[in-house]
């Protein structure tokens, strides 16, 4: 177990009461008095030094008060913005952002939660609709939620000429019609840009003409196939305003990310900077990592998930709203969201219990509307909400924040942590580990966690299932012509050739007048069949019986994650499939208890299509290119979701499934094995460790999820002629992240080995070797053998 490390500005433990755990405070302030009167806020020092001896503290990070810095604007705002805005002083990141802007310089700003990125925007955009020419402006959100709040904001400003107004699927047709006819302004979400306003640009001719800016919010939201489908979007209206004579500025917003400027120009094809030093305050903040394995220092075994999060993140937030502070804990499901929020009240005086709350997708209007005012108010102390919440809301005077659980990326993390101390007064955020290998490595690494800078998010435009679509829509909108490799460069004239040949285009000869043009031959709008969060367009949907749509599912995964009997979990919340409609494509689901979930039992076959590039990576080959995997779901293992007991296995009948995709692999030679003190025998098992560990770890090198990607291992691949581990990209025609993984080759086999070999567990564990997603039951694993072919692989000594 690691040691506790303390900064030296750390406080030293003078509360009597130190040592006490969260939950024997609670015993200790539960009495008359409290139920009377308002607690006295403890200071947050005073609270932190009160779990001083907790053995579950396993690491304190005091990270220091940051001062504004402002800056001066290139040329002063025109006067009429200045009126509207109010006289303040910007900070230097908007400063920079604003100049890049006015000078026609798209720009990706990615700076912390309350650091006033919204200016970064209102501002350039309120001097170009006030100017002395008419201009318009586009902003896309991914909500209607954002939108509607920031229609709110900019609208408030009252400044002349501003005429803004939302165009989504809320919209009524006559509101639609006012927004062609009156806004400069359009606040809309990527789904309507492509569905709505593109295929009907003509309507828009004017608009297009004066579009002066383009604001694409929540850019790290764009990634993986969703990304790669905004990406094709922002080409075609990139078209066809060049059409209509403009040429827009980009302005992205994000959560701080790795390489912002990247992930712009990719989606938006032009150059992008970035802006990320941040120069708004912030306030100090207490980062505590909690180990709720680290309880009974005599269990060998015990590990992050090994006693549960959510009764400790229950105990911490307890403390914090008994001590007087207004917190927020973020739960990975809505289920857990209820009993830790119960959990709370519980160990709280009735008159604080109810002023905590749980806060999550599901609730009506109303209801989420109450709680947002709660807050605003004063009168709610806690809220607990699920991690997949985006709140949208500021609320600027919550203290301490509880992580239940690692969100997956560092990114995510600071996002959340980011909730409390908004208005930079000291702040408290602690991280509850959870069961999963990121939680027991930053456990155990907590210098990476405070000194790892965020994940890139990574999109791949060149996916053909994504880009041929989006070739169509185009073909509709305006007729494909040799001048557009300007927007998809060499991939253009394949694209075009495979939708002839599928009857989707037909080629117009060139004329004295005009050019040779691929001109759209199909019916109706090819943009109406097309979804943006799945590649190849073949989606499951998944309903209750009474036709409510409940998501969607892309096809290569349906049988996986919806087949019969399977517990689906979306935003959330649980769902058991009770039909899979194979012909239709839909999965008929019911609502279910969380109190067990579904493990698919598979057969997986890889063929390897084409290797596009290989490196040596310690003693083994790393490649990269093109893979085909052939899966069978066989059945499905049914599992207590609190104890992980085996609760009983169930058969299937289902057809066999295709996936070309992308992928990284490890060939591993048989002297490498011999070197690692493998037999036969135990090869099978440490490849599989290996395998598990390094797909749980992949999130450290790009903004994904586990789910996102699967792998397979084997003792002999046909293909490669010897040992190989292969992680592939879960969607057809790969969303960049087997690149990313690529690149990260050695740095992300360290992580793995240090995983495993970090583990206190005897022979694997969900914290290290094991997968919720295994087909084969987890079986074989060897943790051991995996160490040592992983230390054989990196040139370690075997010793």
């Amino acid at each position: 177990m690691p040691r506790r490390a303390r900064s030296e500005t750390e406080p030293v433990t003078t509360d009597p009461t130190a040592g006490a755990t969260a939950g024997a405070t609670a015993d200790a302030t539960a009495d008359q008095s409290t139920l009377e009167r308002e607690p006295t806020p403890i200071p947050l020092d005073q609270l932190v030094a009160s779990l001083g001896s907790d053995p579950r503290l396993v690491h304190v990070e005091r990270l220091p008060a940051r001062t504004a810095r402002h800056g001066e604007l290139a040329q002063p705002l025109s006067a009429a913005v200045a009126d509207a805005f109010g006289s303040r002083r910007l900070w230097s990141h908007q400063v920079e952002a604003i100049d890049h802007a006015r000078a026609g310089q798209s720009v990706a700003i990615a700076t912390g939660t309350a650091s006033g990125k919204s200016l970064c925007f209102q501002l350039p955009i309120a001097e170009s609709v006030a100017g002395p020419r008419p201009a318009t402006a586009l902003m896309l959100f991914p909500t209607k939620a954002l939108a509607q709040d920031q229609l709110r904001s900019i609208t408030a400003a009252g400044v002349p000429g501003l005429v803004a107004g939302t165009y989504d699927g809320d919209s009524s047709p006559e509101e639609r019609a006012w927004v062609r006819r009156n806004a400069n302004v359009l606040l809309t979400n990527p789904d309507m840009l492509h569905a709505g306003f593109l295929p009907g640009h003509d309507r828009w001719a004017t608009f297009l003409h004066r579009l002066d800016y383009v604001v694409v919010d929540e850019l790290h939201a764009m990634r993986g196939v969703f990304g790669s489908h905004v990406a094709h979007i922002l080409r075609r209206l990139r078209r066809l305003c060049a059409h209509y004579g403009s040429d827009p500025t980009f302005i992205f917003t994000s959560a701080t990310i790795g390489q912002p400027g990247r992930l712009a120009s990719d989606l938006c094809a032009k150059t992008v900077v970035e802006v990320t030093d941040d120069g708004s305050p912030r306030g100090e903040r207490l980062f505590l990592l909690w180990n709720p394995g680290a309880e009974d220092p005599e269990d060998p075994g015990g590990g992050p998930g090994s006693v549960s999060s959510n009764r400790d993140t229950a105990e911490l937030m307890r403390a914090a709203v008994a001590g007087g502070h207004r917190a927020i804990a973020f739960c990975r499901s809505r289920k857990g969201t209820e009993v830790v929020a119960a959990d709370i009240r519980r160990r709280l005086p009735t008159r604080l219990g109810d002023a905590v709350r749980p806060y999550r997708g599901g609730y009506l209007r109303t209801e989420r509307r109450e709680i947002e005012q709660a807050l605003f108010d004063g009168s709610l102390r806690g809220v607990v909400a699920t991690s997949a919440l985006e709140l949208g809301i500021d609320v600027g005077g919550l203290d301490v924040c509880v992580l239940n659980g690692f969100p997956g990326t560092i990114a995510s993390m600071w996002q959340q942590a980011g909730r409390a101390g908004r208005q930079s007064q000291l702040s408290l955020a602690a991280l509850v580990a959870g069961d999963d290998q990121l939680d027991h490595w930053f456990v155990t690494h907590p210098d990476e966690l405070f000194s790892r800078p965020p994940e890139p998010a990574v999109i791949n435009p060149q996916n053909p299932h994504v880009l041929l679509p989006h070739l169509a829509c185009a073909a509709f909108e305006q007729p494909l012509t040799p001048d557009d490799e300007q927007w998809w460069g060499d991939a253009l004239d394949e694209g075009i050739r495979t939708l002839v040949l599928d009857d989707l285009l037909v080629f117009r000869p060139p004329t004295h007048r005009k050019g040779p043009a691929a001109v759209w031959a199909g019916r109706g709008r090819p943009s109406a069949g097309l979804s943006l969060r799945s590649a190849g367009g073949e989606e499951f949907r998944i309903a209750t019986a009474d036709g409510t749509l409940i998501g969607t599912v892309d096809g290569s995964r349906a049988l996986r994650l919806v087949h019969p009997g399977a517990v689906y979990l979306h935003q959330g919340e649980s769902w058991k499939v009770e039909r899979l409609d194979l012909e239709d494509r839909v999965a008929i689901v019911e609502s279910a208890e969380e109190g067990e979930y579904t493990q698919p039992r598979a057969t997986t076959d890889i063929e390897i299509l084409a290797s596009e590039a290989d490196r040596m990576v310690g003693g083994a080959v790393l490649h990269l290119g093109e893979v085909l995997v052939r899966s069978q779901v066989t059945g499905y293992r049914r599992i207590n979701t609190f104890t992980g007991e085996q609760l009983g296995m169930v058969d299937l009948d289902l057809p066999p499934g295709e996936l070309v995709t992308r992928a990284f692999w490890y060939v591993i030679d048989d002297a490498l094995l011999d070197a690692a003190g493998l037999t036969p025998a135990d090869v099978p098992g440490a490849l599989h460790a290996i395998e598990h560990a390094a797909i749980g770890m992949m999130p450290l090198f790009t903004i994904c999820d586990r789910w996102d990607v699967g792998g397979l291992s084997t003792a002999l691949l046909a293909d490669t002629g010897a040992a190989t581990i292969i992680i592939y990209d879960g969607y057809p025609g790969g969303a960049g992240i087997a690149e990313l993984g690529f690149d990260a080759g050695g740095d992300h086999l360290q992580a793995t080995l240090e995983i495993i070999e970090s583990c206190e567990c005897s022979s694997g564990c969900p914290s290290c070797v094991q997968s919720p997603k295994c087909g084969n039951g987890n079986d074989p694993l060897d943790k051991s053998g995996g160490i040592a072919l992983l230390r054989m692989m990196l040139g370690h000594s075997s010793s």
